[in-house]
């Protein structure tokens, strides 16, 4: 990997700009972590990462006369952020982090060594610097060529990593769908060993890194891993339920092989992401044998019921776990369209997915993974019919909306005249009324009748 890349990120003028005001305080300054992670593989972010041998309140008055603008909501975590230009930064004081006492909030303690700092970090990719401001990175874990190589290790021993901040162990795993990397053997053991641990973290911090990990170019090789791993008891124990429930329909994999198929068919926005992932978590509990087949009734009822459970659990905000239930809860509904949906069924359905129909027919062609020819045939049949359908419907609505508030025979029947030109005339004035936006009740529509039948010598 050339280390070229680093070249723009660190004769960024402000970059550079930082780097001597914090050299003329007598302090030194490093880029770091995913800022140097991301330049070597040619990214460049508006969001810099730096780390310096300046405590935090030393820190403060360095940059205060230069900032545009200052925050410090991590100042207890020797964090000061701030914006100049484009950019926004944040700078931390050198430190290690460890949890004491079982808590679920880390000890930070302040130190002034790079190398210690970097020894501290997640992984080796994320343990380089830029040593400013003359640009030599500083790569004591080899973690430039574990990046070429997509190789994610710890800079110590995966034990004293994860046990240091448990977190890590789902930041792991998440790379592994955001960024294409795989997990070295000992992490991915360490794992396997240690995943209790994670009961030290809160669930809110662990939702972040599920989502962004379900939101990612590959979540299937990560879920896989988090059931492999047994991580994901800790905080999404139905997965495993999912891999011992053999589907009928998709007999060719289990339930859980399946579920992965449809997460990565489905667009990365979270909602479509989180529904497609629990859309059939209620089966293990609707599983039945009846005449010698293998059903599964209610599973969508069932599940969405213990989505909406799991996720308040993980701390899911209220509208999140609103659209994911009723995803949920809808999907198997169409699939009754074949014996015979009325007008006021289909309307019913567009009533009830509402806002989320998009994504409700999207996560139901997704759900579509039969390898059978004809039955994914019939089935995508059925879809584009029903969509075909409310289109129609929808067409006719909406022309119904914009009809004069009275028809032809009204309109007779008030001028009293006969069927002729003179009623196609007055029925195009009301309808250009009623575009206009000048006419919208009946008394409306009679009143510019009377109008025009003046003009016309009607009256």
């Amino acid at each position: 990997m050339d280390t070229d890349n680093l070249t723009p990120l660190y004769i960024h003028p402000i970059v550079q700009e930082l780097s001597r005001i914090f050299a003329d305080a007598g302090k030194k300054l490093y880029l770091v972590g995913g800022t140097v992670r991301d330049a070597l593989l040619g990214r460049f972010h508006e969001d810099l990462d730096f780390a310096t041998d300046a405590k935090p309140d030393e820190t403060i008055q360095i940059v205060k006369p230069w900032a545009d603008n200052l925050w410090l909501v991590g100042i207890k975590f020797g964090t000061v952020g701030l914006s100049k230009g484009h950019l926004k930064i944040e700078i931390t004081t050198l430190r290690s982090e460890v949890y004491v006492d079982k808590t679920r909030r880390p000890r930070v303690a302040f130190d002034t060594d790079i190398y210690f700092d970097l020894s501290r970090r997640d992984f080796t990719v994320n343990a380089m610097a830029v040593e400013l401001p003359q640009g030599r990175l500083i790569d004591p874990f080899n973690g430039q060529a574990d990046l070429t190589n997509r190789l994610l290790r710890t800079p110590v021993t995966p034990e004293q990593s994860f046990i240091d901040d448990p977190l890590r162990m789902m930041r792991a795993i998440r790379f592994v769908s955001t960024m294409g990397m795989h997990l070295s053997p000992e992490v991915e053991e360490a794992i396997s060993v240690y995943k209790g641990e994670l009961a030290r973290v809160s669930s809110e911090r662990i939702r972040d890194e599920f989502s962004k990990m379900l939101t990612g170019a590959e979540p299937a090789k990560s879920l896989r891993l988090l059931v492999h791993t047994g991580l994901s008891d800790l905080f999404v124990p139905e997965l495993m339920n999912l891999k011992i429930t053999q589907d009928p329909e998709y007999h060719h994999k289990d339930v859980f092989e399946h579920t992965l198929t449809v997460v990565e068919r489905v667009e990365p926005d979270l909602v479509l992401r989180l529904a497609a992932l629990f859309h059939d978590i209620g089966k293990p509990e609707t599983k039945e044998i009846i005449e010698g087949k293998v059903t599964f009734y209610n599973h969508d009822s069932i599940g969405a019921s213990i989505t909406r459970r799991r996720l308040r659990t993980l701390k899911y905000p209220k509208a999140i776990i609103e659209d994911v239930t009723k995803l949920i809860y809808l999907h198997m509904r169409v699939y009754t369209y074949r014996m015979g949906w009325t007008d006021r069924a289909v309307r019913k359905y567009i009533r009830d997915a509402g806002t989320l129909r998009d994504k409700l027919n999207a996560l139901i062609r997704a759900d579509c993974t039969t390898k059978n020819p004809r039955k994914m045939r019939q089935s995508l049949q059925v879809f584009d019919e029903l969509e075909e359908r409310i289109i129609r419907l929808e067409e006719a609505e909406e022309a119904a909306k914009i009809r004069p508030p009275i028809n032809g025979h009204e309109v007779m029947e008030y001028l009293g005249i006969g069927p002729g030109p003179l009623v196609g005339e007055a029925l195009h004035l009301l309808l250009d009324a009623k575009l206009e936006g000048e006419i919208e009740t009946k008394e409306d529509a009679y009143a510019l009748l009377d109008k025009w039948a003046k003009e016309k010598g009607l009256r």
